[in-house]
């Protein structure tokens, strides 16, 4: 008779899952790094079946890819998965704030603005990463204010790609203000009630991302497919 042992806890498979996919969307973990069952498991303090479960979900999320024969690697950024996104996330946004521009609660404004002042603070300390986190929040916020948070959790299901390249575009240059600019002139839009500026301020931002595709597939050409 052949036992069995306990499976892993959950905390540990998401430990690490969790840990993973951070270190790859940040950038940590660049597109292309060879990926080790040993070495994941001795830095995380875990044995290796957690691990090898967190590379398989990663590989069914397209961050991770196994190559038989040849090891485990962070996938490379894939254009059509990342335009794909990006289309879809520009439909879903210009939707969600003339929705904002309808009717958006108070708080929600005052998070938004809070988030500004927070943006500033990080331009001027070239803080790319967090600038990243607080795009996501000011992104987010809008959809939560408007009651659309479900909405916004099929957005993250797709942006693992688009999320690489926007971080990289972050880290490669930082002239921000354009972005800045942006959110604050969204904000002021939903302040005056004024869909059509915000909705069209929406598009230009999302739009950067497409701009930035070729910059960045020259700049960093083997992080792409």
């Amino acid at each position: 008779m052949t036992f069995i042992g306990p499976s892993p806890t959950p905390s540990a498979r998401d430990f690490v899952y969790t840990k993973l996919k951070s270190q790859i969307l940040s950038l940590e973990l660049p597109p292309g790094t060879a990926l080790s069952e040993k070495e994941s498991s001795l830095a995380f303090s875990v044995s290796r079946t957690p691990v090898r479960e967190s590379f398989l979900r990663l590989a069914q999320e397209g961050l991770v890819q196994v190559l038989p024969q040849r090891g485990t690697f962070v996938s490379l950024i894939d254009p059509e998965l990342v335009e794909e996104a990006r289309f879809m996330r520009e439909q879903l946004e210009k939707a969600v704030i003339r929705l904002a521009c309808e009717s958006f609660p108070s708080d929600k404004l005052e998070e938004l603005r809070g988030n500004l002042k927070e943006q500033q603070e990080s331009m001027a300390r070239k803080d790319d990463l967090r600038l990243f986190e607080l795009d996501e929040i000011y992104h987010r916020t809008l959809f939560e204010g408007c009651g659309k948070l479900n909405t916004w959790a099929v957005i993250q299901q797709m942006n693992v790609h688009l999320n690489r390249t926007r971080l990289l575009r972050l880290v490669s240059d930082h002239q921000w203000n354009h972005l800045y600019e942006q959110h604050e002139t969204m904000v002021q839009a939903i302040e005056a009630h004024d869909a059509g500026l915000a909705e069209s301020t929406m598009q230009e931002h999302l739009l950067l991302s497409v701009k930035d595709q070729v910059v960045l597939r020259e700049k960093f050409p083997h992080y792409f497919k």
